[in-house]
């Protein structure tokens, strides 16, 4: 499996975790939107020095070959996959969580 394809099937598990399984629709949502560019910015400083400092390496076969801060664009499916689920789980799990009383 390439990892443009890891990237996709990421996306698309999170969107089903997200719409049909939690039922918590961030990706519905002004806020989710309006908030996921902080996330982005950040995602591609880190993912610039890293690739861009040669720490991490991808195989050219493996990816579709555009690139963004020297990443290749599938980071940013895996990045987004991976901010989604994680959400939508806060989200689902939110109300079940005991709070702690100051």
């Amino acid at each position: 499996m390439s990892y443009t394809t890891a990237a996709l099937l990421g996306v698309l598990a999170a969107l089903i975790v997200d719409v049909l399984i939690f039922r918590t629709k961030l990706v519905t949502r002004l806020v989710f939107w309006a908030t996921y560019p902080i996330i982005l910015i950040f995602q591609l400083i880190s993912n610039g020095i890293l690739t861009g400092r040669n720490i991490v390496r991808y195989d050219p076969g493996a990816i579709i070959g555009w690139r963004l801060v020297h990443a290749p664009v599938e980071d940013l499916l895996f990045g987004f996959a991976l901010v989604l689920s994680t959400l939508s789980l806060w989200v689902a799990l939110g109300p079940a969580c005991p709070r702690r009383e100051r």
